[in-house]
């Protein structure tokens, strides 16, 4: 039996890629961007795995045109880009990569949160343009964190860490809406399980952690960011499309907030005369929480594991549907 045939619709790092291409007989794209959706179902029309990014729509139709796929391992801990309903009624695995990329997360949802609250981005910028000429005992004033209320909107294990992070460093108290409640944040951080309207009101700061799903789907609107105070700042690390970002933009335009700090955006990346870009009380990062060596090597390997696990008809270490096995495609 001749090697499995894969495409990897993008460079990662070569650790993963290495591993790849010892098993399988491997097509990568090596584009600057994305490939087109139809470039994709043409490239897996005779393919045992599929290796994608976020960016990539893997849909029913894209595997219908894929009668051979048995795998398709997304280099993501999120997997909201697959119909993985439509991947398991058709024994496909599905991949992906969490755990590896939380501390990494977490360490920029705390950096966009400190450099927003303290206007660093705008700061910069006002001295590249020559315009700092003294000290200004009125200028630049930003918020305080010392003490001050965090709300996390999704405690899982990113949620977790970045709380961690501001209850251990900076004494803050932790308030946390989520469908479960978390034994250990209540433990050990002190934190406090509120509705979503209490933690919009009593919160300085709100991180964003939550799944996009259709239930999270725009969940920070015009009303939510009315219900925050005057002097809040908003993070968003998970997914661009949980909040609304016109809705956004007038909030931060009109001072209905102070600030905002976004790692993603709806769309990403933002169209070049979004209003947003424009403002100075928001820092938009390029969808980078994940970007260090170690954590992108990491996501790299498990994706690989994932893919030569698939064709080879083995379990995946981070199998997103394992309900598929009894009834899964074979090598």
């Amino acid at each position: 039996m001749g090697r499995p045939k894969v495409f990897v619709t993008r460079i990662i790092p070569e650790i993963g890629l290495a591993k790849v291409r010892e098993v399988c007989d491997t097509e990568v794209w090596t584009d600057p961007l994305p490939p087109p959706y139809e470039v994709i179902r043409q490239k897996v029309a005779d393919c045992d795995g599929l290796l994608s990014l976020l960016t990539d729509r893997i849909d029913a139709a894209l595997l219908d045109a894929a009668p051979r796929l048995k795998v398709v391992s997304n280099y993501a801990v999120g997997f909201n880009n697959i119909d993985v309903a439509a991947a398991t009624q058709r024994g496909i695995c599905v991949g992906n990569t969490p755990g590896v990329l939380t501390d990494a997360t977490a360490d920029m949802a705390f950096c966009l949160l400190i450099a927003a609250a303290r206007r660093l981005v705008e700061g910069h910028l006002y001295t590249l343009s020559g315009k700092w000429k003294t000290w200004e005992p009125l200028g630049h004033l930003g918020q305080d964190l010392v003490g001050r209320t965090l709300g996390i909107v999704g405690m899982g294990r990113i949620g977790f860490a970045m709380a961690k992070r501001c209850h251990g460093g900076w004494g803050m108290r932790i308030l946390y809406h989520d469908v479960y409640k978390n034994e250990k944040a209540e433990q050990e951080l002190e934190a406090r399980q509120v509705d979503l309207d209490t933690l919009l009101r009593e919160s300085d700061f709100v991180s964003v952690h939550t799944d996009l799903n259709e239930k999270t789907r725009g969940m920070f609107g015009a009303e939510q960011f009315r219900k925050m105070k005057r002097t809040a700042v908003f993070i968003n690390t998970a997914r661009g499309p949980l909040h609304d970002q016109k809705a956004l933009y007038e909030a931060l335009r009109d001072g209905v907030i102070f600030a905002a700090g976004l790692d993603v955006t709806d769309p990403e990346p933002p169209l070049p005369d979004d209003p947003l870009l424009q403002l100075p009380n928001v820092i938009i990062a390029p969808h980078i929480a994940s970007a260090t060596v170690g954590t992108r090597n990491a996501m790299a390997v498990i994706a690989a594991d994932n893919l030569i696990a698939g064709v080879q008809g083995r379990d995946l270490p981070a199998w997103v549907n394992p309900e598929v096995a009894s009834r899964r495609r074979k090598p």
